[in-house]
């Protein structure tokens, strides 16, 4: 009976370390999602300074803070006010905080579809040619807003 027993013991106490540790790298993994975030703000502003499309029958390159010869304005400032609300929020550890991150950070996810979609249409038979850049701001955007997603606070954690 004493051998039984010793085996189950031992293996319930192993199953409790297992669990303590996994919880631990889980909040730590949720307070690091934040530099993620911030991370992928910064890359998703650098990203607007680079050519998105270039119509070559115009030679007209279009970025995100330069769209002469056409009328799509500058999108690339809304990625950068949204951004830097976003990356400011996520500085302040409150829960209330990192709610409002989150829907800015989803305004901005839907602002890099709108860019997307509008700046990468084809217009009167000429298709643009997009960049790199285009796709980058796309997938730095939906990258804040899932690095957001699962930023957690000090105050969940006790």
């Amino acid at each position: 009976m004493f051998q039984k027993g010793l085996p189950q013991l031992a293996a319930f106490s192993f199953s409790f370390i297992q669990i303590k540790s996994f919880k631990q790298t889980t909040i730590f993994a949720a307070m690091q999602m934040r530099w993620l975030a911030i991370a992928s703000a910064i890359i998703l502003m650098i990203a607007c300074f680079f050519p998105w499309v270039s119509i070559e029958s115009k030679n007209i390159v279009v970025s995100g803070v330069d769209a002469t010869g056409t009328s799509f304005g500058k999108p690339g400032y809304m990625h950068f006010l949204l951004s830097g609300i976003a990356v400011i929020l996520l500085l302040i550890p409150k829960n209330m905080a990192t709610r409002i991150a989150i829907f800015i950070s989803a305004l901005n996810a839907a602002w890099a579809i709108r860019n997307f979609i509008v700046i990468g249409l084809c217009q009167g038979g000429v298709c643009p040619v997009k960049h790199t850049a285009l796709y980058v701001v796309m997938f730095a955007s939906f990258g804040l807003l899932l690095f957001n997603l699962f930023t957690s606070t000090k105050e969940n954690i006790k």
